[in-house]
């Protein structure tokens, strides 16, 4: 696609970037037909070829709307056009770009403005826990919108004390360890099992996704280079085989960590070697699997237990980890499924983007109940299993079905007795 930069962009490293990668589009339009939210409003520019359209006219000079700023928001960052493109283009990185370009051009109204100010600063503070706590104290009163977001209190479990030799950095996150607490601690269970340690660096926080996709880029990347001076010592004693994430979100973020620190002369090489160090989870799960299955045999305690897994856009597209779970917790004797249509497409949870987009968010995530209901027939699953936490909420939210992280599964497998 050609392009001609606007002068106030030619020199700007991220106008620079964006027209590297407007020039890969060859407008073919495969995009469109992954796009969720086009397959929800039907309008070119609520798709990405639609939407790389509009950013190209303000890299070149055109005005910004309150219109324009509104179909980059509606974008779910998703990642699935980068799936079918046929060219390698960035969307992602592209639509980063055109988001802080427009909102510089184009002022929001206050109440949207504080809304998202409250999201990027609320959610990664020291804060968050103690409100969720108190939200849980009081759920029952809750509104049924508020309510949604709050998860019901569970009992975490024992971190694991055994020392290992061999050991990984865990990333514990934000709002995780306030929500869903058992995922972590179940995560540091199932690694001891197989002789690995979890250590948690107390300094690290969020990984910087909430801040930058809120637009708070500089936010963000001080998270991201906080979390690296936290976790530096460690990597560079050589005692850590990786850092591991089991939210699939964070995941994406800290591989990006290299490209998005890029330009900082002092964080690049560091921020280069902590995306390269960075797994998810289910990446660990090939080496474990013949101690794993050693540990099951036997204990899968409901094996007809009927699983439906929902794989989220930030391991399939984000990550490119593409059936690795299924296959894995398949071969360990569970019974798991993913919808036999539209397994690409995104539950509508995106981060923040259900509080921003309640409406579409809503119908992507009933949409994608649906699918996973009727990939068992008349029968439905007895559980949904997913990887990221943010999927797990919003999809709790609208089934009495329990949704959970499938290494929650796997930890009470091998608890069994």
């Amino acid at each position: 696609m050609q392009t001609q930069l606007a002068p106030e962009y030619a020199a700007r490293p991220d106008g620079q970037e964006a027209e590297a990668i407007l020039r890969k589009c060859v407008h073919c339009g495969f995009c469109t037909a992954t796009c969720p939210t086009y397959q929800l409003l039907g309008d070119e520019l609520d798709g990405p070829r639609g939407r790389i359209y509009l950013i190209k006219q303000v890299l070149e000079g055109a005005e910004p709307t309150r219109a324009t700023q509104m179909h980059l928001d509606r974008c779910l960052t998703c990642r699935n056009c980068e799936s079918t493109c046929p060219s390698g283009v960035q969307y992602g990185h592209l639509v980063d770009i055109g988001r802080k370009i427009v909102d510089e051009k184009v002022p929001r109204p206050a109440g949207e403005k504080a809304l998202r100010w409250a999201l990027k600063e609320g959610l990664p503070s020291p804060l968050f826990a103690p409100a969720m706590k108190a939200g849980q104290m009081v759920r029952g009163l809750l509104p049924e919108a508020i309510k949604a977001k709050v998860p019901a209190p569970r009992d975490a479990g024992a971190w694991p004390t055994r020392e290992h030799a061999r050991k990984v950095i865990m990333l514990a996150g934000c709002v995780q360890p306030a929500m869903m607490p058992n995922i972590n601690t179940a995560t540091a269970r199932v690694l001891d099992a197989v002789g690995v340690q979890s250590v948690v660096v107390p300094k690290a926080g969020c990984c910087g996704a909430v801040k930058f996709h809120l637009n708070d880029q500089e936010g963000g990347k001080a998270e991201m280079r906080a979390n690296i001076d936290a976790w530096w010592p460690l990597v560079e004693q050589g005692g850590v085989e990786a850092i591991v994430m089991n939210a699939s979100g964070c995941g994406v973020t800290v591989k990006e960590y290299g490209h998005l620190l890029k330009d900082d002369p002092q964080y690049a090489a560091k921020a280069e070697c902590i995306s390269a160090l960075t797994r998810d989870l289910s990446e660990l799960l090939p080496a474990m699997l013949p101690e794993l299955a050693a540990k099951l045999q036997g204990r899968v305690s409901q094996p007809d237990t009927l699983y439906a897994y929902h794989p989220p856009c930030t391991l399939q597209h984000g990550q490119k980890l593409r059936g690795g779970v299924e296959a894995h917790l398949s071969q360990l004797g569970f019974k798991l499924r993913v919808a036999r249509n539209e397994a690409h497409l995104c539950c509508g949870s995106a981060g923040t983007y259900s509080v921003l987009n309640p409406e579409l968010s809503h119908q992507l995530r009933d949409r994608k109940l649906g699918v996973l209901n009727e990939a068992f027939g008349e029968q439905p699953p007895d559980m949904i299993l997913s990887a990221n936490i943010g999927c797990i909420t919003h999809l709790q939210s609208g089934t009495g079905t329990p949704v959970r992280h499938w290494v929650e599964v796997l930890d009470e497998a091998l608890r069994q007795r």
